[in-house]
């Protein structure tokens, strides 16, 4: 599975970038846009192929996910610990993200997966994750109810090392948004993962 995050900031052509990754095989997308007022995240959503609707994953404005038939939602670490989702489970699949993998193997079935950052070196925050052992702490995984996503550096020379690893997904942000040629990012990406 490989996940895609969309930069904080609009990046040009960012809809039409989406949309031609979902078409070379994206799995899911989710929409990490923080501070976004909910009439913009309207308009982004409108600008992706109503196809893909099913494959998007909103970070907020929850209750759009209704009005578009998006019942993938994901909650912050603190979100998670404050309960905030436990209202929004009916009929939604669930995500969060996580720190260590001794938070990560305590989560419960309810999440489909999680984010496990930072596994390497972050490409879009710069010095974040440079001593992170994340990579190498997953060998203490013992949750196989949820999947683990890995997040953070990853790009196409070291993506099946995340899988290798024992990843069951990885997410990519930096890599794909801070190139020139997103689309052909993703696709190195794709094509570099033998499972």
């Amino acid at each position: 599975m490989i996940l895609v995050i969309t930069p904080e900031s609009p990046v040009q052509n960012e809809a039409d970038h989406i949309n031609e990754m979902f078409h070379e095989g994206l799995d899911l997308l989710h929409i990490r846009k923080p501070g976004i007022t909910k009439e913009a995240m309207i308009d982004f959503i409108n600008e992706i192929n109503q196809a893909f609707y099913p494959r998007l994953v909103l970070h907020n404005h929850f209750d759009l996910g209704k009005e578009f038939t998006i019942s993938r939602l994901h909650f912050r670490e603190q979100d998670r610990k404050e309960n905030m989702y436990q209202s929004l489970t009916h009929g939604n699949i669930i995500s969060t993200s996580v720190h260590e993998i001794a938070t990560y193997n305590t989560l419960e079935k309810d999440w489909e997966y999680s984010f496990v950052s930072p596994f390497l070196p972050s490409i879009s925050k710069k010095g974040y994750g440079e001593h992170s052992t994340v990579m190498e702490d997953i060998k203490q995984r013992n949750n196989l109810e949820v999947r683990l996503i890995a997040l953070g550096g990853i790009h196409p020379g070291n993506i099946q090392n995340v899988f290798d690893a024992g990843a069951d997904g990885a997410a990519l942000l930096g890599a794909i948004w801070e190139s020139d040629e997103p689309v052909n990012i993703f696709k190195k990406c794709k094509k570099n993962v033998r499972l």
